[in-house]
């Protein structure tokens, strides 16, 4: 559920609460527009996060972590904290 290279980044922003597309966008920038899509539909269809579009000219669309998905809170932070020790260990 959680493999691949963008779900894990993309879950670790959502912990700080709801975002729509575009601060995801940003946040993430190395990943492509239609992969970032991609990957929130299959999170989407996985359970872990859920998608709110209002009714808005132009559409509001904003993405949020379940409480499926935030049980994965420890996890994503776990893999965030070894990331910045593997980081130190090569400087």
């Amino acid at each position: 559920m959680i493999g691949g290279r963008w779900k894990g980044v993309v879950l670790y922003w959502l912990l700080g609460g709801k975002l729509r597309f575009g601060e995801l966008r940003r946040r993430v920038p190395n990943c492509s527009e239609r992969m970032l899509t991609l990957q929130l539909r299959e999170l989407e269809e996985d359970g872990l996060v859920s998608r709110t579009v209002y009714a808005e000219v132009p559409p509001r669309v904003e993405y949020e972590l379940t409480a499926f998905g935030r049980s994965l809170e420890p996890i994503l932070l776990g893999m965030r904290e070894w990331g910045e020790r593997y980081k130190r260990r090569l400087t």
